[in-house]
């Protein structure tokens, strides 16, 4: 019986010290007892900024400078089912859009029953606004009706603008920013210059080497 007993408890030792021996090895196949975020994440999440930076967002004052209204006109097919861009057109489950730029946010459409939250808001709605407003309507205002997930090509926002601002508003695009000019201080954080190189000549100055005439 002792024979037994010993041979029982000798096996499920055994077999214990081989789980705890693969559970160890797997952990550290997988990565499971690794506290560092993994170098890939598995999928993005919208709305989710990376915290390892990215491209700059493009401004919509530049992506307005090459909008097509005609495909804006495109995009817009998919707010028809809940808006109306005619003259005079009835509301429906969002407000009439006809001449919305310019107009004051949450209330431009007469008889429509906006949210608080949007009627609150304050401002009028112009290409900064809208461009706001069509990449996220709820990242805008967090109770909004709309449940339109929103826009996340900038320049499909820029056409969809473009047309909108066709359709009653017409107000002059705003003017896209400034290319950097050169000879520009460098940007903050940038590298100095290597030691031993000399500075740009101011525009205008002759080079150091070259000697002015004599005079005669």
């Amino acid at each position: 019986m002792a024979d037994n007993f010993n041979t029982i408890a000798g096996w499920t030792l055994f077999s214990g010290i081989v789980a705890l021996g693969l559970a160890s090895i797997s952990g550290h196949h997988f990565g499971a007892d690794k506290p560092h975020r993994p170098e890939t994440m598995g999928y993005k999440i919208a709305g989710v900024v990376s915290s390892e930076g990215g491209a700059a967002e493009v401004p919509i004052e530049t992506l307005l400078a090459k909008a097509d209204p005609a495909k804006g006109e495109g995009t817009f097919k998919k707010c028809a089912s809940c808006h109306t861009i005619a003259s005079g057109g009835a509301n429906g489950i969002g407000p009439n859009l006809y001449g919305i730029l310019g107009k004051p946010i949450g209330k431009h459409a007469a008889g429509f029953a906006y949210s608080p939250e949007l009627a609150a808001h304050g401002g009028n709605w112009d290409f900064t606004t809208l461009n706001h407003w069509l990449t996220s309507p709820k990242a805008m205002v967090a109770g909004t009706k709309m449940t339109f997930a929103g826009l996340d090509d900038g320049q499909e926002r820029a056409n969809l603008i473009a047309y909108l601002n066709t359709q009653g508003s017409n107000l002059p695009l705003p003017a896209a920013p400034a290319p950097a000019a050169a000879g520009a201080p460098p940007a903050e954080g940038a590298a100095p210059p290597a030691a031993g190189a000399s500075a740009p000549a101011a525009a205008g100055t002759a080079p150091a080497a070259a000697a002015s005439p004599a005079a005669h």
